[in-house]
């Protein structure tokens, strides 16, 4: 079963650690740590099960941003998730790990967390507070593990005293780790930029023309894939982008001992989750919140412009395997728009950038 270690890993995982534990006695702070924008639809994350208090959102952060998640201490979450980026990282086309290894994609930003279904270009993690998981367990990304972690972290002299704090005791478990993170996480949220203000009627924020003319042509040529207010349906989906091959490292046990192995890798989305020929080629569409500022595009990174991005469905969208439907009416590939038509979308994908969120000071080390 190639390519589902990790998956299996964070499935076994979840069920011996949440299904042992008791959840910890908590206290809802007044202060709005988390929110529902009048114009989301409910969360799919259940916030009741993990409620966010002003101290569990303190050490998520905290942890966030610690390099005592990764093996030697270099690598934190923040690391390749930077604020003003989107919490992306950013100008980097694939993500650098531990050790300067770069990784297979590029990374996704973080925003409206609690509104996901899956996470990850592949889905291939399903609950948001099984995701820290997969980058600290992931060789090329923190390479270590989660039970190391915690040793280290029981270690410290701060850690012990946050997690009392948060959770009633200087106890330092997966379950109250992993939700600690998933506190921060779940803080992140991004709903006022000028279109949600121009859509809620708010500071009598208005478009000019050529962004109320991009935002028609958005929802013509657009919103089949990106719609709602996440500007993504969740879906998986071939977008046409050609595969390349990189070279990539690769770890393999030999004789009982980790090796590593450099050799050429096409990455085949979904389908290195489930191991569908059906998945193949496909990613999950992308919010397009921020979309300005979380360059450069695409689960590889291969785009570093919006120019380039709508270039690619106007012309270089590619018959492969699984290609969408939608990118492939009557046999004409791609998108039909014209020079004008192209600078309008971008107007209006601009609108989505919310610069509250971008330099929100809760949200920095």
């Amino acid at each position: 079963m190639k390519n589902l270690f990790l998956s299996t890993s964070i499935l076994f995982l979840f069920l011996m650690v949440f299904a042992c534990s008791k959840e910890p006695d908590v206290v809802i702070e007044p202060e709005k740590l988390f929110y529902q924008p009048s114009n989301f639809q409910s969360p799919v994350y259940k916030i009741e099960k993990n409620p966010i208090t002003k101290e569990g959102f303190e050490l998520g952060k905290s942890l966030f941003y610690d390099g005592l998640l990764s093996r030697d201490g270099s690598m934190s979450c923040g690391e390749c998730h930077r604020q003003d980026f989107g919490f992306t990282h950013h100008l980097h086309d694939l993500s650098h790990g531990i050790d300067n290894q770069i990784g297979l994609r590029n990374s996704s930003s973080l925003q409206n967390l609690a509104w996901e279904k899956t996470f990850g270009w592949d889905g291939g993690v399903f609950d948001l507070d099984l995701f820290a998981i997969s980058p600290i367990e992931n060789p090329v990304e923190m390479d270590d593990k989660v039970s190391n972690v915690l040793e280290k972290l029981r270690k410290t002299e701060k850690y012990p005293v946050m997690f009392k704090n948060a959770f009633g005791s200087t106890e330092i478990t997966s379950e109250r780790f992993l939700k600690a993170l998933s506190q921060f996480l779940l803080s992140l949220v991004s709903a006022n930029s000028r279109y949600d203000k121009y859509m809620r009627k708010e500071d009598g924020v208005v478009f000019n023309e050529t962004e109320l003319a991009g935002m028609e042509l958005f929802k013509q040529k657009c919103s089949s894939c990106h719609t709602g207010e996440l500007f993504s349906d969740g879906s998986f989906r071939n977008n046409g982008l050609p595969p390349t091959e990189r070279q990539q490292v690769v770890y393999r046990i030999v004789d009982g001992v980790k090796k590593a192995f450099i050799e050429p890798v096409i990455d085949d989305g979904r389908m290195r989750v489930t191991e569908m020929s059906e998945d193949k080629n496909k990613f999950k569409v992308p919010s397009l919140r921020n979309v300005e500022a979380t360059k450069p595009y695409m689960h590889d990174g291969r785009f570093q412009t919006l120019d380039e991005v709508l270039n690619h469905y106007m012309n270089t969208v590619t018959a492969t395997q699984n290609l969408d439907p939608i990118l492939n009416q009557n046999g004409k590939l791609g998108v039909v728009l014209t020079a004008t038509e192209k600078t309008q979308i971008i107007a209006f994908l601009r609108t989505l950038t919310d610069r509250e969120f971008l330099t929100d000071k809760r949200f920095t080390p």
